[in-house]
């Protein structure tokens, strides 16, 4: 049975939806419902679900930028957009989020049923893909990259090894023509049972391999009882997509192998003769794994809290400071003071009960608060000075936090 979140800001649409299909005779039931997409984004990132099925055209979070947040928090729900038929094109843009299906309005209940009855059909083949134990899987890199993550080599200098290693990389059609300015990063993965057994196996990479297929260029190995891949991609590639595949992975294992999953990640390496030390810092940052709910381990947030044991308090500075930019995010503030979006997510909940969209909407709201009763700024102003460019999404938001709108707050100012 897999689980559903239904978002569509009509209402009527809405519960029709919801109480005329037969969702569990078709596999599926449904855990939420949204109005807008902030509360789809707040349902998915708390449920969980297996499919969000959202109206392309969704008050103060489009559908593409849902789609996008939905990958950052979670890669492995699968979105089907209900969308007109001048739309269609906007919604193909999406296609790089985890978009299963497109569906046309307007669209019966028995048309919306059998629609439904696919996507099924397409999540089944997901999961039975990832789990499908795939013999003398092609790794045509296997002889390359191998030998560099087992061994170093003491019989030429590193300027020589890697001007030849590049060459190889070359010959042996690895490295696209005229890219050359691949980082390489290196992770190391462990499954385990229930008892917390370690089950990692050959039969295993498959189901990583289909993940990270959708993200950038691997090759991936079984290693002593850990999974090994090498990933390597684009600068700007590898700080975008890492944090999200790896999500991926946990979140995939634990929802179809039902198995506990934990990844360490060395530092990334502009050098192929780099790929040694880099294979050894994920074993090393996998050797903190305690079983707690982290699962997630840079090899570069170990150097980080070593350095600088108040990290939480520096990013929660920051995000006081800077809460009016409406381009701060989970990202850009781990970017700033050296730690993984992973490992900031949870300080951040730990030291404060809250996510980080969380605790950075609470600060808004309350500095909005503050300054709705200490000036007689106009509610647009107000809106741009916490970070939101979308007047009427910031008053949604204020009423939500404060149970009456920005303007009502200042009548009864004005009353009082």
């Amino acid at each position: 049975m897999y689980t559903v979140v239904v978002a569509d800001d009509e209402a009527k649409q809405r519960e029709e939806m919801i109480k005329t299909i037969e969702w569990e005779k078709i596999g599926f039931r449904v855990v939420g419902e949204a109005e807008n997409g902030s509360e789809a984004l707040d349902l998915v990132s708390r449920l969980a679900p297996d499919l969000l099925l959202t109206d392309i055209r969704m008050p103060f979070v489009s559908g593409i930028d849902l789609a996008r947040a939905v990958r950052e928090v979670r890669p492995a729900t699968q979105i089907a957009f209900l969308s007109g038929f001048d739309e269609f094109t906007y919604a193909q843009q999406a296609i790089q989020y985890n978009i299963i299906s497109y569906l046309l309005k307007p669209i019966s209940v028995l048309e919306l049923t059998e629609e439904l009855k696919k996507i099924k059909e397409k999540i089944d083949r997901i999961f039975e893909d990832f789990a499908k134990i795939q013999k003398g899987e092609a790794n045509t890199g296997a002889d390359f990259f191998l030998p560099l993550l087992l061994n170093q080599s003491y019989f030429e200098s590193i300027e020589e090894r890697e001007k030849r290693l590049l060459k190889e990389q070359k010959q042996m059609g690895l490295l696209r023509p005229g890219r050359e300015d691949w980082n390489y990063e290196v992770i190391s993965i462990v499954l385990r049972d229930k008892e917390g057994k370690n089950c990692t196996a050959q039969r295993h990479i498959h189901g990583v391999n289909s993940i990270l297929q959708k993200y950038m260029e691997f090759f991936t190995f079984y290693i002593d009882g850990r999974i090994v891949s090498v990933l390597y991609a684009g600068p700007n590639s590898m700080q975008k997509y890492l944090h999200i595949l790896v999500t991926d992975i946990v979140q995939s294992m634990e929802r179809i192998l039902k198995l506990r999953c934990s990844i360490g990640i060395g530092r990334e390496t502009h050098k192929l003769t780099g790929l040694y030390r880099s294979c050894a810092e994920s074993a090393s940052a996998l050797s903190c794994d305690q079983g707690g709910e982290r699962k997630i381990f840079y090899l570069q947030d170990m150097y980080a809290v070593e350095g600088t044991p108040d990290l939480c308090d520096k990013a929660l500075d920051k995000i006081r400071q800077e809460y009016g930019n409406a381009d701060i995010s989970l990202i850009s503030v781990s970017k700033e003071i050296g730690i993984s979006p992973n490992y900031l997510s949870m300080l951040i909940k730990k030291k404060t009960g809250k996510s980080f969209v969380d605790f950075l909407t609470t600060l808004r709201m309350e500095n909005a608060e503050r300054i709705l009763r200490e000036t007689d700024m106009k509610i647009r102003e107000v809106s741009e000075q916490c970070g939101y460019s979308d007047q009427h999404y910031f008053s949604y938001c204020f009423k939500k936090y404060a149970g009456v709108s920005p303007n009502i707050l200042r009548k009864q100012m004005k009353n009082s």
